[in-house]
């Protein structure tokens, strides 16, 4: 049984401020909740769960767990998916404070202003395909904790750093330090540019792109060429998709 005021704060939780205000943010399905469970991530505050997934899934649920058996009437009004998997959890937020310097012998990601949750959560997942494990958000980045990041991440949100900064701030301090490169349709072809195995790879807006005042600390621009014959091309790729086939292209790469 969960109480109506507990409903109501897990309810509050789909939107950003709640989150906010109380630190906490909701996990669901059974992939994504055992691995935050597995995962030293955060603390887990609450998991609810049915009889039917417990029968299930019983002996996959780490020792020591704590949960609560509900009805799938009452899961089904906490969550904030049509289909559900029979398991909820409610964590707590992270903290990430950033240290600038870890960023100069690594391979990162900083995102311009990403709106769409869908494709911030796709680009944590390909963070961690590709062995990247911090990504730079701008403030005005989608929320990390909204619902539909958690879910497009599959699980790598666990294990990927996300800091969300003043990234002109983060390239005066790195200046001279890393490279900084950002997809600009002025920029050279990645498959001809020469790329270091380190640096930040700087990706824009969905519609906009990169702001003016990022595009100043760019050292290298580059490219994805435009390959389609058709005489009216597609405007351009998904941010997801974008970055994908940049890291990519960086990471099959052989360096000294």
């Amino acid at each position: 049984m969960i109480s109506k005021n507990k409903s109501k704060q897990i309810n509050s939780l789909k939107l950003k401020k709640y989150r906010d205000k109380y630190k906490l943010f909701v996990v669901e399905g059974t992939k994504l909740v055992l691995e935050l469970l597995e995962t030293k991530y955060t603390s887990v505050s609450d998991v609810y769960c049915t009889e039917k997934w417990l029968n299930l899934f019983s002996d996959k649920i780490p020792k020591n767990t704590s949960y609560i058996i509900i009805t799938e009437s009452d899961l089904k009004k906490i969550s904030s998916f049509i289909s559900q998997e029979g398991i909820l959890a409610v964590a707590r937020t992270k903290e990430f404070n950033l240290k600038p310097e870890i960023l100069i012998n690594e391979l990162s990601l900083a995102l311009d202003n990403i709106q769409d949750p869908g494709n911030l959560g796709t680009i944590i997942r390909t963070a961690d395909w590709f062995g990247i494990n911090n990504i730079l958000c701008t403030p005005n980045t989608v929320d990390l904790y909204n619902p539909k990041v958690i879910q497009s991440t599959m699980g790598a949100i666990f294990r990927i750093n996300v800091f969300y900064v003043d990234l002109e701030q983060v390239f005066k301090h790195l200046e001279g330090q890393v490279n900084i490169y950002g997809t600009l349709l002025d920029g050279e072809n990645i498959y001809d540019s020469k790329l270091s195995k380190n640096g930040i790879i700087l990706m824009g807006n969905e519609s906009k792109g990169i702001s003016k005042e990022n595009i100043l600390h760019i050292t290298k621009k580059i490219l994805i060429p435009n390959y389609s014959k058709n005489y009216v091309k597609t405007e351009s790729l998904n941010a997801a998709i974008a970055t994908s086939i940049v890291c990519s292209e960086f990471k099959r790469r052989k360096y000294d």
